[in-house]
C-alpha cells in the first residue's frame, strides 16, 4: 500500500482522484526542502561577508567581486538549470536533488583552496552547476505535495530558505573568519586564512544533508491536480540530448541535427552576441570583458535551448516562450531580483567600510535582521498572494508589483544615512518589501504550464533571477562603485534604474495572465499536446 500522492514500487499511480488534504508528511518534506534551500544560500551568500578580505588577499576590484558573486555563478546556474529542469520533469527528483546538493557542497569547500580570482571563479562555476538541481526539483515536488490553493504559501515557505540562508551565511561566515584569524594570525593548517576556512566550514555539512534528502518519497507527478503524468522511460537520453542544445560548443551539434538553416541561424546568433559582448567591453573597459563573455555565453545557450525546444517540444515552447504572460511574469520578477540581489550582497561590505563594524557584529545585525525580514516578507507575501489568487488568476502578481515599488524609499534611506542603526532599520524594511514578491511570481509561473512542464518552467523562471537579476545587479553595483571611487552607495542605488522596466512588465502580466490560464489546455492541444 502507498499513501495518496506517493509512488509505489511499480511506478503506477495509486489513485485517479487528486488528493486535496495536505498530510503531515507533505509538511515534513517541505521542511527538509527548506533546509536544503537554507544551505543553498549559505553556500552562495557567504561571499558577501568575506568580500573585503577576498578583495584584499586576491587583489580584486568591486567589479570583480560583483562578477564572482553574480555572473560567474549565475550563468552556469542558469545554463545547467535548463537540462536539469528537464531531467526534473522526467526522472526521480529526490535523487537529482541529493546529487546536486553533494556537488555544490564539495565545490563550496573547494572555494576555500582558491589562491587567485581565476581559481575562485572555477569553484563558483561548480557551485552554480550543483545548485541548479535544487529549485527545479523542489518546485516540482512542492507542486505535487500541495494543492493549488496552498501552492503559493508552500513555495513561499520554501523560498524563506533563501533569506534564512542569506542571513545565516553572514553570521556563520563572520564568526568563523574572525575566530580563525584570531587563532591563526599568519594562516592556519595548509596555510588557510579565515575566509578560506569559512568556505570549507559551510560546504562540508551539505554531504550529510544529502543523505537525509535521499530518504524522501517521490510523489506521483501531477496526481494532486488530477493530471497524472508518467516519467520518461529514458530520462537520461533526453537529458543528454538537452545538453547538446544548451552547452556550448555542443550546441552546434544540436543545431546541425535540426538542419542547415538551424545551424546557420545558431552561428549568426553566436556572432551577434559575441560582437555585442566585445563592444560592451570596449565601451565599459577591457577589465569588464570577462563579465560580458560569461553573460554572452549564457544568452547564447538560452537562445540555443529555446530554438531546440521549439523544434522538439512545441507545446512546452508555446506555453513558456510563446506566452507573454509567462515571460512578463518572470522578467518582471527579474527586475525585483536585480535590485534585491545587489543590495543583499553589498550590504555587509558597505557597512564594514562605511561604519567600521566588525564582521561578527555584522553577521548578527545585518545577517540576523536580513534573515528575519526575508522570512517575514516571503511568508506574508505568499499568504496575501494566495488570498488575492482567490479573486482572480492574476491576483498574486499585485504582491510582486508591491515588492518592486515598496523597497525604493527605504533603500534610498539606507544608502544615504550616516547612522548604522538607521541603515539596519531601513535595510530591514526594504528586505521585507522585496522578499514579499517571490511567492506570487513563482506560483503564477507554475499556473501557466502543465504538470509535466513544471521543472522546465521553473528553470526558465530562474533565468530571470539569474541572468537578469543575479548576473547583472551585483555586477552593476560593483562596476559603478569601482568607477566612482569605491562608492558602494552610488553603486547600489544605481540599480533602481530597472524599476520602470519592471512596472511595465508586471502590468502587462497582470492583464494577460487570466486569458493565458483559461486557455492553457486548448493552447497545449493546438500545439500537439495529448491531454
Amino acid at each position: 500500500m502507498t499513501e495518496p500522492g506517493t509512488a509505489d514500487n511499480s511506478g503506477t499511480a495509486p489513485a485517479s482522484q487528486p488528493p486535496q488534504e495536505v498530510s503531515a508528511y507533505s509538511w515534513y518534506v517541505l521542511g527538509i526542502l527548506v533546509l536544503v534551500y537554507i544551505l543553498n544560500f549559505v553556500d552562495r551568500q557567504i561571499l558577501s561577508i568575506l568580500a573585503n578580505d577576498i578583495k584584499r588577499d586576491l587583489s580584486l576590484t568591486d567589479a570583480d567581486l560583483g562578477f564572482l558573486y553574480g555572473t560567474a555563478f549565475a550563468v552556469f546556474y542558469s545554463l545547467f538549470g535548463i537540462p536539469l529542469g528537464r531531467l526534473a520533469d522526467s526522472w526521480h527528483r529526490v535523487r537529482l536533488m541529493s546529487f546536486g546538493l553533494a556537488v555544490w557542497s564539495v565545490m563550496t569547500a573547494v572555494s576555500g583552496l582558491s589562491k587567485s580570482g581565476a581559481q575562485l571563479t572555477v569553484a563558483r562555476i561548480g557551485v552554480g552547476v550543483g545548485e541548479a538541481t535544487a529549485s527545479p526539483a523542489a518546485y516540482s515536488l512542492i507542486s505535487d505535495y500541495f494543492p493549488q490553493r496552498l501552492r503559493a504559501t508552500a513555495l513561499a515557505i520554501y523560498s524563506s530558505g533563501l533569506f534564512l540562508g542569506g542571513g545565516l551565511s553572514l553570521f556563520i561566515g563572520g564568526h568563523i573568519l574572525e575566530a580563525w584569524n584570531a587563532a591563526y594570525p599568519g594562516g592556519g593548517p595548509l596555510g588557510l586564512v579565515g575566509w578560506q576556512a569559512a568556505f570549507m566550514a559551510v560546504g562540508l555539512p551539505g554531504l550529510l544533508l544529502a543523505l537525509v534528502v535521499m530518504t524522501l518519497r517521490e510523489p506521483v507527478r501531477g496526481a494532486i491536480d488530477g493530471l497524472i503524468t508518467p516519467g520518461s522511460p529514458q530520462p537520461f537520453k533526453g537529458f543528454a540530448a538537452e545538453l547538446l542544445n544548451v552547452i556550448p560548443p555542443f550546441t552546434l551539434i544540436g543545431a546541425a541535427r535540426r538542419g542547415p538553416s538551424a545551424l546557420a541561424l545558431n552561428l549568426l546568433a553566436a556572432a551577434v552576441i559575441a560582437t555585442i559582448a566585445y563592444g560592451l567591453s570596449l565601451v565599459l573597459g577591457r577589465s569588464t570583458l570577462q563579465q560580458w563573455v560569461f553573460l554572452g555565453v549564457g544568452i547564447y545557450a538560452v537562445y540555443s535551448w529555446a530554438t531546440a525546444l521549439r523544434a522538439h517540444d512545441l507545446p512546452t515552447f508555446r506555453l513558456i516562450w510563446g506566452t507573454p504572460a509567462f515571460l512578463c511574469t518572470t522578467l518582471g520578477y527579474g527586475m525585483v531580483a536585480f535590485v534585491s540581489y545587489a543590495s543583499s550582497y553589498w550590504g555587509a561590505p558597505y557597512a564594514e567600510r562605511v561604519f567600521g563594524i566588525a564582521k561578527a557584529d555584522l553577521g548578527l545585525t545585518i545577517g540576523g535582521t536580513g534573515a528575519l525580514a526575508g522570512f517575514l516578507g516571503v511568508i506574508i507575501g505568499g499568504r496575501i498572494a494566495d488570498a488575492l489568487f482567490a479573486r482572480g488568476p492574476a491576483g498574486r502578481l499585485y504582491v510582486t508589483l508591491f515588492g518592486l515599488l515598496a523597497p525604493i524609499a527605504p533603500l534610498v534611506g539606507a544608502y544615504t544615512t550616516e547612522s548604522f542603526t538607521a541603515f539596519v532599520i531601513y535595510s530591514f524594511i526594504a528586505h521585507i518589501m522585496s522578499s514579499s514578491a517571490l511567492g506570487g511570481a513563482a506560483a503564477t509561473s507554475q499556473l501557466l504550464v502543465l504538470p509535466r512542464m513544471r521543472g522546465t518552467a521553473t528553470a526558465t523562471f530562474f533565468l530571470a533571477t539569474t541572468l537578469v537579476g543575479l548576473a547583472l545587479g551585483p555586477f552593476m553595483a560593483g562596476y559603478v562603485s569601482a568607477t566612482s571611487g569605491d562608492d558602494l552607495a552610488t553603486g547600489v542605488l544605481s540599480t533602481l534604474v530597472t524599476v520602470p522596466i519592471g512596472i511595465v512588465l508586471l502590468m502587462v502580466a497582470i492583464k494577460s495572465v487570466p486569458a493565458a490560464q483559461s486557455s492553457l489546455e486548448s493552447r497545449a492541444r493546438a500545439a500537439g499536446e495529448a491531454i
